[in-house]
């Protein structure tokens, strides 16, 4: 498999964008330029072209893509990276005019999740959305595919070649998704399992590079990878941890959003994702420091209302407070925190506002547990948790975490101080 060693000179790049009015060209040609520095690739130009629609040939129009040419030529540029999907086609045809490797947003995003991803299903996941966006593109493009393996935009966790044999690609995607859904299995019964259980989890959800991993290592420790990049970390983890009323909560890590995820992404992912639909509270952490919190906010909500997480409730996590301008413009209430996961400030705010949030399934209480009912210490202890006991004359003192099946029975042993 072809790897990007960290000693290697990057690769220089000009973006490319034939800008209708579908989207904001410029917003999104700046996080594409971000993209393809978590690539490893050297931005050293962009081109915009306002146009009415796409060309169905070249996407662009013949004279800009020539003034395109000239610029690479000018730069020693040797890749250029559309910011939009193209066809098999319109590789080719643009490839022939510019001499040089072309490649779109979703080939470059495929790319960083096939360098991000570590675990088994993480690497199903990226080589499933590979070959699903390869698939329809084998007739246009001709001899590009027999380039894979080497460069920007052609790796692959799975086969170092792709065969252009469609009946191939068709044979892997279906090996890859019955694979994906024996994981899938396990990953349900984890699931089930925990609920049986009464372990409480809590997602962690957010736009790319927001802080989320910064969060979860400043919570638990968990040794999460987190840099200053897109999608820093794309494997789930998890780690558990105490609320202020001695409840244990599970945090789970998930993959990052971005505008215009690529839809066999989404689709491969989803069973990772699922993890938010199945929590019992949603931390959705939004960059403070950034112009574009709002918008980005409402990529992820918009998400996980496709997920169907609606009615699980949410905390608005404001994270870089440290370095947020307009700071006396946002305000903290029930459902939103002000936090800086970098100088590890507001976190005490935070798990109070998570334990208020959650759904009462156990409470923390004082009782005298008279001797000769000693038997309903061993049940608070086999349900629920015990901090402290003391032998008084009259019977038991427990100081305990008291599961809600318990909660009317210990009632009559509650002490009032």
């Amino acid at each position: 498999m072809y790897e990007i060693k960290t000693d290697e000179l990057p690769i220089k790049a000009v973006l490319a964008c034939a800008d209708t009015g579908e989207f904001n060209a410029e917003v999104s040609i700046a996080e594409l330029a971000e993209l393809a520095e978590t690539a490893n690739v050297e931005v050293v130009g962009e081109i915009i072209q306002k146009k009415t629609s796409y060309d169905p040939a070249t996407c662009m129009g013949a004279g800009r893509l020539e003034e395109l040419k000239l610029q690479l030529d000018a730069l020693n540029a040797e890749l250029v990276i559309f910011d939009h999907e193209l066809t098999g086609v319109q590789v080719r045809n643009i490839e022939d005019i510019l001499n040089v490797r072309v490649i779109d947003r979703t080939t470059l995003i495929l790319d960083i999740f096939a360098q991000r991803a570590r675990t088994k299903e993480g690497k199903i996941q990226v080589e499933l959305a590979q070959q699903k966006y390869r698939l329809p593109r084998l007739i246009g493009m001709g001899t590009a595919l027999s380039r894979l393996g080497g460069g920007i935009g052609t790796r692959g966790p799975g086969e170092t070649k792709l065969e252009t044999d469609k009946r191939h690609i068709r044979r892997r995607i279906t090996y890859l998704e019955a694979e994906l859904e024996e994981l899938k299995k396990h990953r349900n019964f984890s699931r089930s399992r925990r609920k049986k259980d009464g372990i409480l989890c809590a997602a962690i959800v957010g736009y790319t590079n927001v802080g989320k991993s910064t969060l979860m290592n400043a919570l638990t420790d968990a040794g999460v990878l987190a840099e200053n990049k897109l999608f820093a970390t794309l494997d789930i983890t998890s780690r558990s941890i105490e609320l202020p009323d001695g409840r244990s909560i599970m945090l789970i890590d998930t993959v990052g959003l971005i505008r215009r995820l690529p839809h066999n992404l989404v689709e491969a992912f989803k069973s990772t994702l699922e993890e938010a639909a199945s929590a019992d509270i949603i931390l959705h952490v939004q960059d403070l420091s950034s112009h574009e919190r709002e918008q980005q906010a409402e990529v992820t909500t918009k998400l996980l209302s496709e997920l169907g997480c609606g009615g699980i409730p949410v905390i608005n996590v404001l994270n870089k407070s440290d370095k947020a301008l307009n700071l006396d413009t946002v305000f903290e209430d029930s459902k939103t925190v002000i936090i800086s996961s970098q100088k590890q400030i507001g976190f005490d705010q935070l798990l109070k506002c998570i334990m208020n949030n959650l759904p009462e399934t156990a409470k923390r209480m004082k009782l005298l547990i008279p001797y000769e009912n000693t038997a309903f210490i061993n049940r608070i202890r086999s349900e629920g948790k015990i901090f402290s006991e003391e032998y008084k004359e009259t019977g038991t003192f427990v100081d305990a975490l008291i599961d809600i099946k318990l909660i009317k029975d210990a009632d009559k042993y509650l002490l009032n101080s």
